[in-house]
């Protein structure tokens, strides 16, 4: 039988509100699931049934307050709750990607290396990573003249696409995808369709959220609902 590469066993997430009297609001209770390495898995559920959660919890953003989340890791299941930092790093850094709408803009460095740094950081050849930062970002229609500027001042389309670029350009096995697409125009919306696609095409999982129809159906292999929990419960004090 073939091991997932992400397995998640009876997951929850209370967030405790203590400026606000204790207030508990539980988000998640009893997530249990497993993706296999090639799958697109798509989160669906209404507002506030806790998709953004489970994609911080599965990358280690968050702290789960029950269960547990395994990553298949070089070849060993890593529990991402219980790791030490550093050895987070690294499943960041070689297994586990992130691509969301919002980039986190560096100071006055270029868009072409910020797009290039995770290759060098994984070891690529230099020539090979800024060919390939290249192509991605002539692919997402960034402008070659805005290639060796800071992307601090850009668009905030261009910033999201920069930001799709560095994570797309050499994408990680597994990939947690908060909708990437949202704000895009068409034409740039079915580059980013192709370009996930390509990814699970390689052998990359996807897990993420989409909530546009259109763009969900073309990417998921298989959809995971989750049922809202709407009881804010007010902690008693012992």
């Amino acid at each position: 039988m073939i091991s997932p590469v992400i397995s998640a066993r009876d997951l929850s997430k209370r967030f405790v509100l203590h400026n606000q009297g204790g207030t508990a609001i539980d988000v998640l209770a009893g997530v249990s699931f497993d993706v296999q390495a090639g799958e697109a898995v798509v989160l669906l559920g209404p507002s506030g049934a806790g998709k953004s959660t489970l994609l911080r919890l599965l990358y280690g953003n968050y702290r789960p307050s029950g269960g547990s989340i395994a990553i298949r890791h070089r070849g060993s299941m890593i529990d991402i709750a219980g790791c030490q930092p550093r050895q987070l790093i690294e499943v960041r850094r070689t297994t586990l990607g992130w691509v969301s709408q919002f980039l986190r803009a560096i100071p006055r460095v270029p868009t072409l290396r910020l797009v290039e740094e995770p290759m060098l950081l994984r070891g690529a050849d230099p020539k090979d990573a800024t060919r390939r930062a290249q192509a991605i970002l002539a692919r997402l229609n960034i402008p070659e003249r805005l290639w060796q500027l800071a992307p601090a001042t850009f668009s905030g389309g261009e910033q999201q696409r920069v930001n799709i670029a560095r994570s797309l350009v050499d994408p990680a096995p597994v990939l947690l995808v908060d909708e990437p697409t949202a704000s895009l125009d068409a034409g740039n919306r079915d580059v980013v369709v192709d370009l996930i696609n390509d990814a699970r095409a390689k052998g990359t999982t996807i897990i993420g959220i989409f909530h546009d129809e259109s763009v969900r159906d073309r990417i998921a292999t298989r959809l995971l609902p989750l049922s809202q929990l709407a009881t804010d419960v007010r902690q008693q004090a012992s």
